[in-house]
């Protein structure tokens, strides 16, 4: 949750996305801050008695494209045509751009021009109000869990880049304890609803193994 972030966290990647004040998903946006500020995150991640689990993934799912644009906001500096000319999760994971829509072929593009099409893609997804819809009674598409899946997994990337090509940087700015709170919640909650194929999650398999084990 937003409440994490030092000063840096005013310097976001994309325009912030708010979830309308007054409005239900506002409220249970609240409740999962409430909960997360009690430390146990395996209870934080669950889905609250008589809430729909399709706006519990949705407010879910804005909160962490919020947390990572703010968590790759600040190394930007440091992720550049030049550092980054590949998108990796270290030397044996690379990722290719396709989105099915504007680019259907996956092409090959340095990890700034990546995550800029990965964030701006999923930006499009959240201000879609027949995918994400915000006000109460609106029913939820049929493939909004697929979209949210897909999304979940691409936001994944982003957290598998900074840790395996700028954890220096990261720590040289003091916030890994940042990163490392809202990935393992980020975790946490994809294993708790099952968003995430093993297989994607595999670059960061020793680190996941290391946050969620003394949580079991």
């Amino acid at each position: 949750m937003s409440f994490l972030f030092g000063n840096r966290s005013a310097r976001t990647f994309k325009p912030k996305k708010n979830i309308p004040e007054g409005s239900h998903q506002y409220e249970l946006l609240k409740h999962a801050e409430a909960t997360l500020g009690s430390g146990n995150l395996r209870m934080a991640v669950m889905l609250p008695e008589g809430e729909d689990l399709n706006e519990w993934v949705a407010v879910n799912t804005v909160d962490f494209f919020n947390q990572i644009n703010m968590l790759y906001g600040t190394i930007t500096d440091f992720c550049t045509e030049e550092s980054c000319p590949v998108m990796s999760a270290g030397p044996k994971y690379e990722y290719h751009w396709a989105d099915g829509t504007n680019i259907k072929k996956p092409i090959k593009c340095s990890a700034p021009k990546y995550i800029d099409y990965l964030m701006t893609w999923v930006q499009d997804q959240l201000d879609d109000e027949t995918l994400f819809p915000s006000k109460i009674g609106v029913p939820f598409k049929r493939n909004f869990m697929s979209v949210a899946k897909t999304i979940l997994k691409r936001l994944f990337r982003v957290y598998a880049h900074i840790y395996h090509q700028h954890f220096d940087s990261v720590m040289q700015l003091q916030e890994e304890a940042h990163l490392n709170t809202s990935f393992k919640h980020f975790i946490f909650f994809v294993q708790e609803f099952n968003l995430i194929d093993r297989k994607e999650l595999v670059p960061l398999q020793e680190l996941i193994e290391k946050l969620t084990t003394k949580d079991r």
